[in-house]
C-alpha cells in the first residue's frame, strides 16, 4: 500500500493498515508468551513503572514493522520514549505503540495485558488493535468498523461486529485491576452504579465495544500509548471517550507544564454515542 501520509485516511487504507496492525500484534503476542510461561526479569524505569525484556521484545517487532511499512509516519512507543527517543516532529498522523500493557498483570501471570497499536489522526484514534495473547482475543476498529477475533492454536475464529450497547442508563462499569482509585469509588458510589467488572490493560475499553459494560472512569494517570488503541475500537464500535469534564479528550500532547509530554488527564469512556445525564440517572 502507499505509505505516503495522506491529509486523510481513506477507510480503505485504514482496512489495509488494520492487517498490518494484527499481523504485528500477533507475532509480538508469540514473542512475549515464552516470557510468560517462563518467567524474566523485571526492571524498574525512572517514572517507577516496571518493564521486562518481553515490553523490550515485544516492541522491536512492531516498531521495525511499522517502519517498514509506514516509513513517513513517525512512531510514538513507550520504551523507545522512556529510553529518550522522541519523534522531532508528529504531523497530523503518528502511532501510538504499547508493546505489552498491563504490565503488572504480566508479571503476576494473569491473562489480562495486552499488545496495543493505534493510528492517530488530528488527535484522534482512527485505527487501533488491541490483543491478549493469553486470552487469545483480537479486537480491531477504525471508521465504523469494530470486530473481535478469537485466536487459538487452531487458527482464528469468525470475524465478529462490535457495537455499544448505547444504554441510556450506565448500569455496568468496568475499572482498573492495579490503578483502582478512590476517586473512582466516589465516582461509582455518586451514580449508583454498583455492578463494577475489574480488569487489566487496554481490555477495559474493549468490553465497552464488546456491550459488557456502559462506563469506564479513570481517576489515574496514564499515557497516551496505554489508551490508543482501546479507545480506537471503542469509537469504530460507537462509543466514545472524553475528559472527566467532558471536553475533548486528544492525542498528541506533548508540551504539557503540568506533566509529562504523552500524559493523560483524567476520562470517562462511554459505551454511547453520547454523554448520558448521570446527574438524572443517579436519581431515578
Amino acid at each position: 500500500m502507499d505509505a505516503q501520509q495522506p491529509d486523510k485516511m481513506p477507510e480503505a487504507v485504514l482496512a489495509s493498515m488494520i492487517e498490518q496492525f494484527e499481523d504485528l500484534a500477533l507475532k509480538a503476542g508469540a514473542v512475549i508468551m515464552p516470557f510468560y510461561e517462563n518467567g524474566c526479569e523485571t526492571m524498574i524505569k525512572a517514572d517507577d513503572s516496571p518493564v521486562t525484556a518481553a515490553d523490550q521484545a515485544a516492541e522491536a517487532i512492531i516498531l521495525a514493522g511499522l517502519r517498514a511499512a509506514f516509513p513517513d509516519i513517525p512512531v510514538v512507543a513507550e520504551e523507545e520514549i522512556c529510553a529518550g527517543h522522541m519523534p522531532e516532529t508528529l504531523g497530523r498522523h503518528f502511532f501510538l505503540v504499547d508493546p505489552l500493557d498491563g504490565t503488572r498483570e504480566f508479571i503476576n501471570q494473569r491473562s489480562d495485558f495486552t499488545v496495543n497499536i493505534a493510528l492517530i489522526e488530528d488527535g484522534k484514534p482512527i485505527a487501533g488493535t488491541v490483543y491478549a495473547p493469553v486470552r487469545g482475543d483480537l479486537f480491531s476498529g477504525y471508521g465504523s468498523t469494530a470486530t473481535h477475533v478469537e485466536v487459538t492454536q487452531d487458527g482464528q475464529g469468525p470475524r465478529v461486529a462490535l457495537q455499544v450497547k448505547g444504554r441510556k442508563k450506565a448500569e455496568v462499569a468496568v475499572a482498573s485491576r492495579s490503578h483502582r482509585t478512590v476517586e473512582t469509588d466516589a465516582f461509582l458510589e455518586n451514580h449508583q452504579i454498583t455492578d463494577c467488572v475489574s480488569v487489566g490493560s487496554s481490555l477495559k475499553f474493549c468490553l465497552l465495544a464488546k456491550g459488557e459494560a456502559d462506563i469506564y472512569p479513570r481517576f489515574g494517570r496514564t499515557m497516551e500509548w496505554d489508551t490508543a488503541a482501546g479507545d480506537a475500537v471503542l469509537r469504530a464500535a460507537g462509543g466514545l471517550t472524553t475528559c472527566s469534564d467532558g471536553s475533548v479528550f486528544a492525542y498528541g500532547k506533548q508540551n504539557q507544564t503540568h506533566d509529562a509530554p504523552f500524559a493523560n488527564p483524567f476520562f470517562i469512556s462511554w459505551a454511547t454515542q453520547g454523554i448520558p445525564d448521570l446527574e438524572t440517572e443517579s436519581t431515578a
